[in-house]
């Protein structure tokens, strides 16, 4: 088993006797079926349903004073703490942002040997693994008592970038994409049945119409890594914009429409002047509607 302290994570706690009804009320994941031990993906959205930060999300135990702890990239936790508490109002909640005090710590490929408070596992792709939210200066510690090899943050991102599931502010910029993009709803971060959130008509709407023609995809480069941000071409033609890749594989966020009919044409993609393919091709073929009976 690997494990490493991602440095570029922080955490943010909500809490009091209105937090769940409160953050229910914000983001895309039905925080009622929330439970120590037991983690969700989500996100705070616009108004228009783009993507302001995603995250995950757990519930702290009475031991550790309870609430709910959101594991969110560190640049933009403490954007995320002024916004919760500026939709609070008159909601009986407290938010803190507890980044310089906790971090999180990644293990994958293994099983842990004991379970740590204040763990889950990642429910984007089971390939992830489990989080832990510790101080730093744990890291070792912790590593040591599930049996995991500490290592460097840019294996794990290797991993995660292998695996296909996409990082903000790398594969799409928060503020500019939609849930659907970003595969958040294959990524088990939009529950679709829970009550009214932030942008919720937007993003039920693009699934019920089946009009998500942008998504981010996994890509394979022959060669050296592209730049993030660079245009992925076909022939001369812009599909998409490449984001992150490592060891011959990527993520890039394209329109599937017109990379499918880059494929049917026979025409190569490149970013950047350099070979690309789809990991999976068959990802951006739209089902066709069956007729109704």
């Amino acid at each position: 088993m690997k494990s490493a302290f991602l440095p570029d994570r922080g955490v943010i706690k909500v809490a009091g006797e209105d937090a769940r009804n409160f953050l229910n009320g914000l983001i895309t994941t039905d925080v009622d079926r929330l439970k120590p031990g037991l983690g969700r993906f989500g996100a705070l959205l616009t108004p228009q349903g783009k993507i302001i930060v995603d995250f995950l999300i757990t519930e702290a135990p009475a031991g550790h004073g309870g609430g709910f702890l959101i594991d969110c990239p560190k640049p933009l936790a403490d954007g995320l703490a002024t916004k919760l508490k500026f939709y609070k109002l008159r909601a009986k909640v407290t938010v803190d942002n507890l980044s310089g005090d906790l971090g999180v710590l990644a293990a994958w490929d293994g099983e842990p040997a004991a379970q740590p408070d204040l763990a889950f596992t990642d429910p984007r792709n089971a390939g992830l693994g489990m989080r832990i939210l510790i101080p730093e200066d744990l890291k070792q510690k912790l590593s040591d008592l599930i049996g995991a090899e500490l290592v460097d943050a840019a294996d794990y991102e290797a991993h995660r970038i292998a695996l296909g599931v996409p990082r903000g502010g790398l594969d799409f910029m928060y503020g500019d994409a939609f849930p659907h993009e970003t595969n958040m709803d294959r990524l088990a971060g939009v529950d679709f049945d829970k009550g009214c959130y932030v942008g919720q008509e937007v993003v039920s709407r693009m699934q019920h119409r089946g009009t998500a023609r942008t998504r981010s995809v996994k890509v394979l480069i022959e060669d050296s890594s592209p730049e993030i941000g660079v245009s992925v071409m076909a022939g001369d033609k812009s599909v998409g914009t490449m984001g992150s890749s490592a060891n011959g594989k990527g993520i890039a966020l394209v329109r599937i429409d017109r990379v499918a009919d880059a494929l049917d044409a026979g025409q190569p993609l490149t970013a950047g002047g350099l070979a690309l393919k789809l990991a999976e091709p068959d990802v951006v073929r739209i089902p066709a509607k069956q007729p109704s009976a």
